[in-house]
């Protein structure tokens, strides 16, 4: 391992940030120059997307215990015990995605049946899916190496290889839509090759980093002899996180059924005003995988007492950041409104939300720092439980009753996500200040026990 580095939150914390933006911004490319080209060919891609975005999910499971594992024996100084993480997590995650892939790539045509894809899309959707889907493997390598370079303290490089993926993606996308310089248009299998080289490239170009930063050796008897006990740790770790991740997703879809109840207008001013709250959500977000790095080096360094207050320290920045966001987003919500819309009633219910937004992005940031923190110190089972209960029992229950019995609409289904957001955010905060967490760390005890 190279020579220790000073680590602070602003230095960890502002490339995560800008790597997330870009991923909001950019993340649509291929929808959004494609729309110059065919509205058909949005569509196809949309729903193709919709499969390729649920198998990226099922890659961050071993990403999350990669980050988390490698941050703590990081900190723990533990050399071999960190390149045997970072090998098998490599490597089960490769294994892994080369399987969903190959599924994909054989089964893509299946899938999209079992979608109801209209018969005139299904060509395009299955063009762009097989291309993008068959080497879905490079992006969870990506992912998963990313996730081991940003442990050690290397944000600055994922970043980078975030800017040059999104750069060379937007020129192929140019290249194979419109067709300059005589170049034919293939319109969705040009995206999907322009999507599929430029994560190419980048691959080659983290694994190089890889190597450069920590020293790796990927020689075959290294990986044959690495020791499989790290694996059941990954897992112990990312199928929790998994778990909170799905039963989050799946109690959004069901309010988003409950807002369907109420109508088109509703559905539209709810993505308006997400779109909006994004930009809020980025600052809470960055600064919560900065501290789960910080915090996961001091947990394996045995520094407890620093872990403790790096995390209440995140938290008031997460709290203040928020809050001025959010008030920043509300006084300008006219203007930011009228982007996407000129519809009066869209608009001042927007505004509404947004105003409540402001009470709402304090408890995310509860969520945010504190669980990211809980992760990164080995207490990863508790977030999950408490977290289920209070998005089932309190954000579904709650919309329901307030945004569809008593008619409240989206401000009562607003007022559910506050309640959700902060009794989490306060059971977290009890959670982290019992000091339970101290005695989960994986690197300090038994392994295979934890």
């Amino acid at each position: 391992m190279k020579k220790e580095r000073k680590l602070s939150l602003f230095v960890l914390t502002w490339p995560i940030f800008i790597e997330t933006l870009l991923y909001m911004l950019m993340g649509n490319a291929d929808t959004l120059m494609l729309s110059q080209y065919s509205d058909d060919s949005v569509a196809a891609v949309g729903v193709a997307n919709q499969i390729v975005f649920l198998v990226i999910v099922m890659f961050e499971f071993i990403a999350m215990g990669t980050s988390i594992l490698v941050a703590q024996y990081v900190g723990a100084k533990d050399e071999k015990s960190t390149a045997e993480v970072s090998l098998v997590s490599i490597s089960a995650n490769f294994l892994f995605s080369l399987l969903l892939s190959l599924i994909l790539l054989l089964f893509g045509k299946q899938l999209l049946y079992v979608m109801k894809l209209p018969a005139e899309l299904l060509h395009e959707a299955y063009s762009y899916l097989g291309i993008v889907g068959g080497f879905l493997f490079v992006q969870a390598l990506i992912m998963t190496i990313g996730a081991i370079l940003k442990s050690y303290g290397y944000t600055r490089d994922t970043m980078y290889i975030t800017i040059g993926m999104n750069i060379l993606n937007v020129i192929g996308n140019y290249l194979f839509i419109f067709g300059p310089f005589g170049i034919p248009v293939l319109g969705v299998q040009g995206v999907a090759i322009s999507t599929t080289v430029s994560r190419v490239i980048g691959l080659i170009v983290i694994f190089v980093l890889l190597v450069k930063r920590t020293n790796l050796s990927f020689s075959p008897s290294r990986l044959v002899s690495l020791p499989l006990h790290h694996v059941r740790n990954l897992l112990k770790i990312g199928i929790p996180s998994a778990g909170e991740h799905l039963a989050y997703n799946t109690a959004q879809m069901l309010i988003t059924y409950f807002i369907t109840w109420i109508g088109t207008e509703a559905l539209t001013t709810r993505v308006y005003t997400q779109n909006i709250m994004m930009f809020v959500w980025l600052f809470g977000i960055a600064i919560s995988q900065g501290t789960q790095i910080l915090v996961g080096h001091f947990v394996g360094a045995e520094q407890y007492e620093d872990a403790y207050e790096r995390c209440l320290k995140s938290l008031r920045s997460a709290i203040i950041i928020s809050i001025a966001m959010a008030s920043i987003c509300f006084a300008f919500s006219d203007s930011l409104l009228s982007i996407f819309t000129t519809n009066k009633q869209i608009i001042e219910t927007s505004k509404t939300l947004l105003l409540l937004t402001v009470i709402l992005e304090p408890g995310r940031s509860f969520n945010l720092v504190i669980i990211n923190s809980l992760r990164a110190a080995g207490d990863v089972k508790f977030p999950v439980y408490m977290g289920i209960l209070s998005m089932w029992g309190v954000s579904v229950t709650i919309s329901y009753v307030l945004g569809i019995y008593f008619g409240l609409g989206l401000v009562g289904i607003w007022i559910s996500f506050i309640a959700d957001e902060w009794l989490r955010g306060l059971l977290m905060l009890w959670r982290w200040r019992s000091r339970v967490w101290q005695n989960k760390s994986f690197v300090h005890q038994n392994i295979g026990t934890a």
